[in-house]
């Protein structure tokens, strides 16, 4: 195999050969920062021409704080019976999007947990209603595990659930709970979850159905820089599977690290028995280079700002991401954790483009873009 160098000049030619398991775990392991961030840079310019860089108008929406699942990680859940847990009404829902459109807005993000008394009928008005409602914004909404924890309840398959919320106006399934697609790991941080295979099958049910996917990681579980690329390398193969036969697949890679306030897992990275966990800044632009030059099917690279900030978000730009996320405008799963700063106004995402070079691109879920590009007034 190549030295790391030889690696990343082959990298910098307009056809690349793809990046191996192996090669992609010798540039985490060793190559030289600076020069890992410019490659990245150059691939993501060659991948997605121009100077734009893309950003979303939309709001998360946590329709409930109940479930089973009780991944150690998180700070939000609560099991059921439990006194803060809560569930919003329809109507509740519906005067969040109502308040996304006013400025705006064209996609919400609903996600909540695995809800033992919530069956299939539930979410199949919410979602009609939703629809019927709300017409302009794209409804994106639940995650693999949710899609299976309803399968279970009803005793139906998962692809039957996803063509039922499909056909009642659901427009794509987030990329949620993926967190590390390598199970020893998995098995650790969220026994309950279920194999990355599981994960796999039902984003790909999700993919041959039309609905719009992303795929998403989180680092600093303990896990070693190979494991990171062997969850890249499950993402990459189930897209190759994908557009060989002519789907979409995953239109972008989110990744962010585990954020250790306020739960279970983060007690390990305190007191005598510490395991050192989480992730730095230079490891996650290290993750933003290496995926944008692994992932030679996945053409958009996100950078996280509500959990590294927006500093680095915009360092990220410069690693090889191309596109900055949303502005969210509500945030609750990440912030429990201790996250502090979880909106950012149209404005912000907009000056901290531009001012690491790049032209503000308004887009939609699809990553189709708007002509209209207004800056907005709503507040972070």
């Amino acid at each position: 195999m190549s030295g790391w160098r030889e690696i990343l000049s082959q990298q910098m030619h307009d056809s690349p050969p793809r990046l191996t398991v192996e090669e992609a775990t010798l540039l985490y392991d060793q190559a030289d920062f600076n020069q890992l961030l410019s490659t990245g840079l150059f691939r993501r310019k060659k991948m997605v021409p121009g100077n734009e860089v893309t950003y979303l108008i939309d709001r998360n929406v946590n329709y409930t704080n109940v479930c089973t699942i009780n991944c150690q990680f998180c700070s939000f859940y609560r099991s059921p019976g439990h006194h803060e847990t809560y569930t919003q009404t329809f109507e509740q829902i519906s005067a969040r999007l109502s308040e996304l459109e006013g400025i705006g807005g064209s996609r919400v993000l609903m996600q909540g947990g695995v809800h033992p008394d919530l069956d299939i009928d539930w979410y199949i008005e919410l979602i009609r209603k939703l629809h019927l409602n709300h017409p302009s914004i794209a409804l994106d909404c639940f995650s693999p595990i949710e899609i299976e924890g309803i399968a279970e309840i009803c005793g139906i398959p998962t692809k039957n659930v996803l063509l039922m919320l499909k056909d009642a106006g659901m427009h794509g399934l987030p990329g949620g709970g993926a967190e590390m697609l390598v199970d020893d790991i998995r098995l650790d941080i969220s026994p309950k979850k279920g194999s990355a295979e599981n994960w796999l099958r039902v984003m790909e049910e999700a993919q041959e159905i039309g609905l719009t996917t992303s795929a998403t990681n989180v680092i600093g579980f303990g896990e070693t820089n190979a494991n990171r690329v062997q969850h890249m390398n499950r993402i990459r193969e189930l897209q190759d599977s994908s557009q060989s036969r002519g789907l979409v697949g995953f239109t972008s890679f989110i990744s962010w690290p585990v954020q250790l306030e306020n739960n279970t897992f983060g007690k390990r990275n305190r007191g005598k028995n510490r395991i050192e966990l989480g992730a730095s800044a230079n490891e996650y632009l290290r993750h933003i280079a290496i995926s944008r030059l692994f992932f030679d099917n996945i053409f958009h690279i996100q950078a996280s700002w509500p959990t590294m900030g927006l500093d680095i978000a915009q360092l990220a730009l410069l690693a090889g991401a191309d596109d900055i996320g949303s502005t969210m405008m509500e945030e609750n799963v990440v912030s429990a954790s201790g996250t502090t700063k979880t909106m950012a106004s149209e404005s912000e995402l907009q000056r901290i483009i531009s001012e690491a070079g790049f032209i503000p691109k308004l887009r939609d879920s699809d990553y189709v873009f708007s002509e209209n590009i207004v800056v907005r007034s709503n507040t972070p």
